[in-house]
Formats: structure tokens, C-alpha cells, sequence
């Protein structure tokens, strides 16, 4: 759970647990053949850190996975380079064209938490506008009076502020772009949402890692990543307003309150609980679905089955450790109806 700047972290002694609890149920029946995936960096301490092995516990069988950003992922999985793609950001028109028969199956639930390193704040509250207006160049020092009307109560520096943004496509860089053209009008206009903009500020790193390695150098640093890396790296982050006026962290009941915002699910699947109405109040307002991108003629269907089901049931319960909250029924129900089509 992040709490004020500080995050969390009573996940270690989750994660021993819920580690310890893998040594059950083990199956000893020859291997199947190894599955390969690719790409979101957000499912990636998820995927690595316990599902894949969790499943070879479970079942024996191997996957291996390259954290290369959900913009690559899908390409390789268009290619049939892999045999899933993991994307943070739905498909779009053309690359669901370009995948040639391809599902998206919501697998993860989170969302891109607002990381910061600034010496001496240890509370830090901003609003949707106000982080346009950073990212736009327009907000350049910590001190400036539209970030310290959010915070009378912090002595706020006159440190350069430096914004730092993904370089290459990624889910993360949606899911943000996408709460930015939600509540400003000019971001909308000038940069509007995608996986890949042209950021008017700041400076570029690869990968949620890339991101959270200059947080930690950069005195004066924002920049938005999987709240699991602000987890991991005690990260200072920040609370954000929502629709309803409240600040609120990427804590996991302020994700799933922003989930409670689905009323149906599409026949693709494609979810967006980005900025969710004010009467989800405590809804942390730049929470996201991921997705695995599978095609519907795969010639690994049984072993791809097996390794997605895994992760939408047993592999659930080691999400908490990683700021995941659970998937909601009505949505892993979906899920299994896809899964059953391939």
C-alpha cells in the first residue's frame, strides 16, 4: 500500500508468504512446450517476479518473458515472434488489423503512479491540471504557486522541476496521456493520448525501470510509473485529485474503487477506468487494466490456456505484494469466455 510520499511496504513480509505458498501442488508430468512472451514493463514484476513460477511449479512447464515495453510487445506478437504480447494500452484499429486475428484478455489490474524526488517534501498532492501543466513546460519550479496551493502545509523548494517520460511505446505513457487529455483541454489539443507522443518537456528513459532509476538521481524528478516500481523502490508518490476532489494514492482499494466504474464489458474487452466519475469517490483517478494479446489461431492454444488461466486464478493472490488489486468477476467471466474461443 503507498501511504503519503512514502510508500508502503509491509509487501516483504506478503511476498514471503505468498512465496512460501508456492511449494505446493507441484506437478511432476513432463513439460509441455515452453511458452515466450513479450512486452508491458508494468505486468512484468507481476509475470517474472511469480506467475511464471508459480506455473512451472504448478504444471512443469517453462515461460519466459522480455519486459521490452508494451508498443514492442505487441509488435512481436503481430509478427508471431512470441506467443503472447502484453500491452498496458488497448489495441488500436491498426495494430488489431496488423495482429491478424488477435484477443485482448485483461490479466492485470494497477495503475501509473506519480513517483517524485524532492529533498525535504514528504507529502506531496497534485491535481490533473497541474500536471498537464509540468509536462507542458508551462510549471517549471517546485515552488511555483499553482503546486503550492495544493500544498499549504509543505515547505515547497524552488528546485528545477524535471519530468521525466518514457521513450519508447509504452501502456504506462496511455494511461497517463489519457487522464491528461481527460482533465486538460490544452494537453488535449497540443499532445492528446497515445503510447508514444512528443513530449513538449522533460527528458526520456526506457522502461518503468529507465523511469524509477532517475527518480532516484534526479533531485527535483517526477515521473509517472507502475505503481509496483514506486512499491519496490520506496519511491516517494504522489496523491493525486480525482473527479470527486479527493487526493488519493495507487493504493489497491482506490484501484478497485476506480474499477467499480464498469458497467459493461465490450465484446473485445477493451477497458478504460481512467478519471472515473465523482461518485466513485475514492477512485484513484489514473488506474488501468493490462492486457495479454493472444492470437485466436495459436498453435500453443492448450499451453497458452493453461498459463492465462493460471494468472487470472491462483496467480491473483500474489498481485497485493505489487500494488495489483483483483480482477473484478464480471471481467475475468469475460475473460474465460475469450479464453474458450481460441
Amino acid at each position: 500500500m503507498l501511504r503519503k510520499a512514502h510508500p508502503l511496504l509491509a509487501a516483504s513480509a506478503v511476498i514471503a508468504s505468498l512465496a512460501a505458498g508456492l511449494c505446493c501442488g507441484a506437478v511432476t508430468a513432463a513439460a509441455a512446450t515452453p511458452l515466450t512472451g513479450a512486452g508491458s514493463t508494468l505486468i512484468a514484476p507481476l509475470l517474472e517476479g511469480y506467475w511464471t513460477g508459480g506455473f512451472k511449479i504448478k504444471t512443469g512447464d517453462e515461460v519466459t518473458y522480455a519486459p521490452v515495453g508494451s508498443s514492442a510487445g505487441i509488435a512481436q506478437i503481430s509478427a508471431r515472434a512470441v506467443d503472447f504480447g502484453a500491452s498496458d494500452a488497448p489495441l488500436t484499429s491498426t495494430q488489431e488489423t496488423a495482429c491478424n486475428g488477435c484477443d485482448e484478455i485483461p490479466w492485470g489490474l494497477t495503475a501509473t503512479g506519480i513517483g517524485y524526488h524532492i529533498q525535504g517534501v514528504r507529502y506531496l498532492r497534485l491535481s490533473g491540471p497541474v500536471l498537464a501543466k509540468i509536462y507542458l513546460g508551462q510549471i517549471t519550479t517546485w515552488n511555483s504557486p499553482e503546486i503550492a496551493k495544493l500544498n499549504p502545509k509543505e515547505h515547497l523548494p524552488s528546485t528545477k522541476i524535471t519530468p521525466i517520460f518514457r521513450s519508447e511505446g509504452s501502456g504506462d505513457t496511455y494511461a497517463f496521456t489519457n487522464y491528461l487529455t481527460d482533465v486538460s483541454k490544452e494537453w488535449a489539443s497540443k499532445v492528446n493520448t497515445s503510447t508514444t507522443v512528443s513530449f513538449p518537456a522533460g527528458v526520456g528513459a526506457k522502461g518503468n525501470s529507465g523511469v524509477t532509476s532517475v527518480l532516484l538521481e534526479t533531485n527535483g524528478a517526477i515521473g509517472y510509473v507502475a505503481a509496483s516500481y514506486l512499491v519496490s523502490h520506496d519511491l516517494g508518490a504522489a496523491a493525486i485529485e480525482n473527479n470527486a476532489g479527493k487526493f488519493e494514492y495507487p493504493n489497491i482499494p482506490n484501484i478497485e474503487a476506480a474499477a467499480d466504474s464498469i458497467k459493461k464489458i465490450p465484446a473485445n474487452n477493451e477497458e478504460h477506468i481512467v478519471d472515473p466519475p465523482k461518485k466513485f469517490k475514492i477512485a484513484y483517478p489514473i488506474s488501468t487494466f493490462t492486457y495479454c494479446i493472444v492470437p485466436t489461431n495459436t498453435p500453443v492454444k492448450e499451453e497458452l490456456t493453461q498459463f492465462i488461466d493460471y494468472a487470472l486464478g491462483p496467480g491473483q493472490k500474489f498481485g497485493a505484494a505489487l500494488d495489483f488489486a483483483p480482477i473484478p468477476k464480471a471481467v475475468i467471466k469475460a475473460d474465460k469466455k475469450t479464453l474458450a474461443s481460441l
